[in-house]
């Protein structure tokens, strides 16, 4: 499993120019799924997303939590993350999840996020996105479960 967060000053995706979703301070995720991820990949990101510090203090320091500024979290669903991209100039997604597993694992994702307290607003699963968003920072940081130690 793959997630790029973005901290974020607001964010929004759009399908066929409506809005699905939208939020104000808090993370853009990019969530991708790999073949064989389980519940013990989501668990393990679940935690790190909702605990990690990345937020300013009154020092100016990284040490506040989303839970901390009531941030948002909008996710959207990104097989790209598992590209293959050695070979050729055409990416491959041959690691990526299938389909159907990996839509019910983001739907499985999405929902522990919000267990965690958290608002949670999504994109649209397998659909052509346009995704909005004005980076606060910029704070990128990239997860990957298969870096589990």
């Amino acid at each position: 499993m793959r997630i790029v967060l973005q901290r974020v000053k607001k964010a929004s995706v759009k399908v066929d120019q409506q809005v699905v979703g939208q939020i104000d301070q808090g993370y853009l995720l990019l969530v991708g799924f790999e073949a064989g991820d389980t519940q013990k990949q989501i668990d393990y990101l679940v935690h790190k997303i909702s605990h990690v510090r990345v937020f300013a203090d009154k020092s100016g320091k990284l040490n506040l939590d989303i839970h901390q500024v009531s941030g948002e979290i909008l996710s959207v669903s990104q097989f790209t993350l598992y590209a293959a991209l050695r070979k050729g100039n055409r990416p491959g997604f041959s690691l990526a999840q299938d389909p159907v597993a990996a839509q019910k694992n983001y739907q499985v994702f999405n929902q522990a996020l919000r267990t965690e307290g958290l608002k949670v607003a999504e994109g649209m699963f397998g659909a052509d996105m346009q995704v909005e968003l004005i980076n606060d920072g910029p704070v990128t940081l990239i997860y990957d479960t298969d870096n589990l130690g």
